[in-house]
């Protein structure tokens, strides 16, 4: 179980948006974008000097069956939200793995890996959206200071 796990751990992290840490010399921000699997984000520090600025970007795809092109837009803009805000409470609150290996003659039967966050978003701001053959992408950035943990 305890391979498992790691195995598990290491799979979900390759698989989580990778980002660019970058500071921010205006107002003591410090910047973390995460847009793909190039690059490599370093967990920025939140101390009480600094506001941590994380943006994503959220990804929707457009149903096939619609009544028109706006219901079209509108569901893969509701679909690319909440895979936006799911990224934003997987980089604050982190990821909850749970992994299950069935092994019989010293060989594996199944493995079952999952993954869960339960958290709460809030102040999240919508910077960008964009909607290209049948893909809409939005861009949700969310500041957070050390005064809103510390309570």
């Amino acid at each position: 179980m305890k391979y498992s796990a790691a195995l598990a751990l290491l799979l979900s992290i390759s698989t989580l948006q990778a980002g660019i840490l970058s500071p921010d010399t205006s107002g003591g921000k410090v910047r973390c974008v995460y847009s793909g699997t190039e690059g490599n984000c370093v967990e920025p520090a939140l101390d009480s000097s600094h506001q941590l600025v994380i943006t994503v970007f959220g990804q929707g795809v457009a149903p096939t069956v619609t009544a028109s092109p706006a219901q079209a837009y509108a569901l893969a803009k509701r679909a690319a939200l909440a895979d936006g805000y799911r990224q934003i409470a997987e980089r604050i609150k982190g990821v909850h793995i749970e992994g299950q290996d069935s092994i019989k003659n010293m060989m594996l039967q199944r493995s079952i890996v999952r993954t869960s966050v339960d958290a709460m978003v809030r102040g999240a701001n919508v910077m960008d959206t964009t909607f290209k053959d049948g893909l809409c992408e939005v861009e949700l950035e969310i500041v957070l200071s050390y005064s809103q943990f510390s309570q």
